[in-house]
């Protein structure tokens, strides 16, 4: 009953969900209402960072709301945990990202930072990069790159840019019409792609030369996901403005839009109300995400996230049908020689109580992104189900 309602009632956004009928879900598990557990080796798309149901987030969670849930839109009162939010992320940044825009979702935190570029300089030209996904709203689809998810929804933004990823010779490009370059630091649906330092060096050149504003979207990439807290902390490139989402909330739906104070202020005049959003810095949500931001720089060891990351690749990497292995910090691409092969893979993996999933725009690949605090005899569970799944599933 309740598969037929859910295909009848709710908007499905492809033809073969997963359908796991959930009951509860905690710690790296999710339980269907049939008891069966699942390890959630994608953390629900890398967003469960630390895992589901994490106490100290459900404690934070509950105290916010014996006080009180929404109470106004965004920007007019005064919210201690939306406060405590904002000061928390901002004392994790550099001192150039010091004020913080709260939205609903990465795609809004996006679409506000192509428009926060285009109201600072004056400027309409966007450029962002071939391979990169940054959302499905209008905005953030047109300075995405996956061409065969957006000719449906033609026309979309003009004036947009495409370059080469990681090619330093296609950044000449970029001029003093440039409003925004926007770019993921690690893009995450091309298939766990890093931005090199190199290139990014060089990127961070042609914008300061030419007055565009360096925007870099770590909605996927960020929040402990690629082994630090800010993916760019890598190499060690500030952006003008930081797009974050996903983890940042603990489990809930948020996003944040992250500039200096002189750029963010722009919002406030001519015009007035240049981005609005009714659940934007949402007390409930903030609460969650604050608790999140200091489960996260207090708990997390990143060293022990890379020594696990670096165990699950040597188990994996001894099948020979794992043709290449791409990691940063917990993000992970596995290739194999087909959609075909990888689909029976994640399938099998399900059947065997494990959560995959596979790339909008690299087919080839099945996708992992477990809990940053997942223990290594859990990550070895894993390692030995994908393993026996790639075994039964040849032909």
């Amino acid at each position: 009953m309740d598969k037929d309602l859910f295909l009848k009632i709710q908007g499905q956004t492809n033809p073969y969900p997963y359908l796991i009928d959930v009951d509860y879900a905690k710690g790296i598990y999710i339980y269907d209402k049939s008891g069966k557990s699942y390890m959630d080796m994608i953390s629900g798309v890398a967003v469960n960072n630390v895992g589901h149901s994490h106490p100290k987030i459900i404690e934070s969670i509950k105290k916010q709301l014996d006080k009180y849930m929404h109470v106004m839109v965004y920007g007019e009162f005064i919210q201690d945990s939306t406060l405590a939010f904002s000061e928390k992320l901002i004392s994790l940044l550099p001192p150039n990202l010091n004020c913080v825009y709260p939205v609903n979702s990465g795609t809004e935190a996006n679409e506000a930072a192509i428009k926060l570029a285009k109201r600072v300089t004056g400027r309409t030209e966007i450029v962002s990069f071939r391979g990169s996904y940054h959302g499905s709203t209008h905005g953030s689809m047109s300075v995405s790159g996956n061409e065969i998810k957006k000719q449906a929804f033609r026309p979309l933004l003009s004036d947009v840019r495409f370059l080469r990823h990681n090619c330093i010779e296609d950044l000449s490009q970029i001029s003093e019409k440039t409003a925004g370059v926007i770019i993921e630091t690690i893009q995450g649906d091309a298939g766990v792609r890093e931005s090199t330092k190199e290139f990014l060096t060089a990127l961070r050149n042609k914008c300061d030369e030419t007055g565009a504003l360096l925007i870099f979207d770590e909605i996927q990439c960020g929040m402990g996901r690629a082994g630090s807290i800010f993916a760019f902390e890598r190499n060690g490139i500030i952006p003008d403005i930081l797009t974050l989402g996903k983890a940042l909330g603990g489990g809930l739906p948020i996003g944040a839009l992250i500039s200096s104070y002189e750029n963010l202020n722009k919002f406030t005049h001519n015009p007035m109300l240049g981005h609005i959003t009714t659940f934007g810095g949402n007390p409930v949500i903030c609460a969650s995400a604050y608790a999140f931001l200091e489960i996260l720089t207090n708990e997390i060891d990143f060293n022990e996230v890379d020594k696990k990351g670096e165990l699950f690749v040597s188990m994996l990497s001894q099948n020979d049908e794992i043709k290449e292995i791409r990691r940063v910090g917990m993000m992970y691409a596995f290739d194999m020689e087909s959609f075909e092969r990888v689909e029976k893979v994640v399938k099998r993996c399900l059947e065997l109580g494990l959560i995959s999933f596979w790339f909008l725009s690299h087919p080839y690949s099945f996708r992992l992104s477990p809990p940053l605090n997942i223990s290594e005899k859990e990550l070895i569970t894993a390692g030995e189900i994908i393993l026996k799944a790639i075994q039964e599933t040849k032909n």
